[in-house]
């Protein structure tokens, strides 16, 4: 490697560049653009030897003094005459003059070893690593940790929010309580696990179930889950008896919070004066449950809410009859929607069974088809691999996607809606075309959704004709542009990780031809993963009016088109 150096020293002396210096520079820049950095390479005396293309990216710098020859300092004081350095690196006792500023770099260049990190920006931070080798010469590798930078601020910030909350939850002087939408505890304070005589690790990721008597465990889940389906609070008065045999009453609300599909359950617990009247809210009830004894009283308060709850459009009755005989097989490795899903189709008349991998599923098919046993349908758990929905296909078997909350919550609507619109279709075959992902008509689209992923795009056909909405599915950044470009849909849902143009390129490009007067302005709906406020800046920068997070759910999608689709007359309805 030194020889090649000493080709490229000698070479900037002299007019001409010889065949293999060229070739040295475009290896080194390739070098450069897969690394994603900047080299800057000198030799014993200080003179450059190469210096990347990328260097640009970095400082304002003129071409020419990347060129092989031109001297370390010379170099660094273009780069201190950008201003670039001044702007966002004072040091407590003001900034260096120029000459200070060089020596002390072109010291930090003969140092063996030198790493360092500067802010060049309100968002902006770059990385110096110097090395000298042994002889003589040096080399410079920049690169733009920016990214990382905010990942660990990021990372920091959400530390500090969540001691902060801990620490203001622990200090409540009643029992409190946070379980996730599986009805599994997430969080408990310090006055919880005294009251319990437990602690935190000892609840969280459990059931009421695991904690509890059978009794109170079916109890408080019947409260949860109305709480969790409504929106509506829950109170509930009941007398207690302690350890030491003292009775007290006490009272215990409920709240969700959260967004749709993303809804979490709050419980809080307080000790009440033995001969205390009843809650005011018990006066606002929208019903209240007593017990024979009049020892336990349940009342739910109705609590307002931004958006009004209305039921999905297209819903549709089951008629047991209809179903009886039909078979199914359900694939997921979650035992409570297992259970559930079961209980649900045998309540319904469906011959059903269940299977616990990819693997089982296989075999269980490869048994049926057999024996002669035709299935109508297949409930895959979306948590399950790609496999499970290629068996379907292979076996010509249609297929239901859904999460563990839906299998467990919403398996009646979607089962009806599936069987009932195949009567509909006067038995012209089970739906074959879910990668087509295009509603029974494309005038007057409602909904473009961006989704590249053909899991997800099942997930949104499914919602979508639950719901009652006409829609297509675009899978490239290209094909959004272009549909939405054709068919003028309501609001789009731009997933942000898209082949070809990017959910944020995609974006931009159909603002742009809004501005041209192409058509009136789309509201744009970012779909994302992970909550990186980054995500969420550049979303608001492309000119997207709103985000969501994966995964979605159908209670989110009417959310968003509550808000964004004004024009109620336009809603596909189904009828009976």
């Amino acid at each position: 490697m030194s020889a090649g150096f000493e080709k490229a020293d000698t070479s900037s002396e002299i007019d001409g560049t010889p065949a293999e210096a060229d070739l040295q520079t475009a290896l080194f820049d390739v070098v450069c653009d897969g690394l994603s950095a900047a080299f800057i390479i000198y030799d014993k005396n200080d003179h450059l030897i190469f210096a990347s293309r990328q260097i640009l990216e970095f400082f304002p710098l003129p071409a020419e003094m990347l060129k092989p020859g031109t001297r370390l300092r010379d170099f660094l004081g273009a780069i201190y005459d950008t201003g670039v350095r001044q702007q966002y690196d004072v040091r407590q006792g003001g900034s260096l003059s120029r000459e200070d500023w060089l020596s002390q770099k072109i010291a930090s260049h003969w140092r063996e070893r030198f790493d360092a990190v500067e802010r060049h920006g309100a968002d902006s931070w770059v990385r110096f690593v110097k090395r000298r080798l042994p002889g003589g010469y040096g080399v410079t590798i920049v690169s733009d940790i920016s990214e990382d930078k905010k990942r660990e601020e990021q990372w920091r910030s959400d530390l500090e929010r969540v001691q902060l909350t801990e620490d203001i939850l622990d200090n409540l002087p009643f029992p409190l309580f946070v379980k996730d939408r599986n009805l599994i505890y997430v969080a408990v304070n310090l006055a919880f696990c005294e009251k319990y005589q437990t602690t935190a690790d000892e609840v969280l990721g459990r059931k009421s179930g695991d904690l509890f008597s059978p009794e109170i465990a079916k109890r408080f889940e019947e409260s949860d889950r109305h709480v969790l389906e409504t929106g509506e609070m829950s109170i509930s008065r009941q007398r207690q008896i302690s350890r030491d045999g003292i009775e007290r009453d006490i009272v215990s609300r409920k709240h969700r919070i959260g967004k749709p599909g993303l809804y979490f359950l709050v419980s809080t617990t307080q000790d009440l004066p033995r001969d205390g009247a009843d809650l005011e809210e018990f006066d606002r009830a929208s019903a209240i449950t007593t017990s024979a004894n009049q020892s336990y009283r349940r009342a739910y308060v109705p609590v307002k809410s931004a958006v009004e709850r209305r039921e999905p459009a297209a819903m549709e009755a089951i008629v047991p009859e209809n179903f009886s005989g039909r078979k199914i097989l359900v694939v997921t490795a979650d035992l409570a929607a297992e259970a559930a899903a079961l209980r649900t189709l045998s309540k319904y008349g469906f011959e059903s069974c269940s299977v616990r991998g990819e693997d089982e599923e296989e075999r269980f098919l490869e048994i049926a088809t057999s024996s002669g046993i035709s299935l109508d349908l297949l409930i895959i758990d979306n948590q399950m691999g790609m496999r499970c929905l290629e068996l379907s296909e292979q076996y010509g078997i249609p297929a239901l996607v859904m999460d563990g909350f839906q299998i467990a919550n919403e398996l009646t609507f979607q089962i009806a809606r599936h069987f009932n619109r195949n009567s509909r279709n006067n038995g012209a075959g089970t739906d074959a075309d879910w990668e087509i992902s295009i509603s029974d008509d494309a005038v007057g689209l409602q909904v473009l959704v961006a989704e590249d992923n053909d899991i997800n795009q099942i997930v949104f056909t499914q919602i979508l004709e639950g719901l009652g909405y006409r829609h297509m599915i675009a899978a490239t950044g290209d094909e959004v542009v272009r549909l939405w470009a054709e068919h003028r849909p309501q609001v789009v849902l731009m997933d942000i990780s898209l082949p070809g143009f990017n959910g944020f390129e995609a974006a931009r490009l159909i603002r742009q031809m809004e501005e041209a007067g192409v058509a009136a302005r789309t509201p744009i709906i970012g779909v994302l993963t992970q909550a990186f406020e980054r995500d969420r800046a550049e979303c608001a920068k492309s000119g997207m009016d709103d985000v969501i997070m994966k995964p979605v759910s159908p209670d989110m999608l009417e959310a968003v088109f509550q808000k964004y689709l004004v024009e109620e007359g336009v809603r596909v309805r189904t009828s009976a």
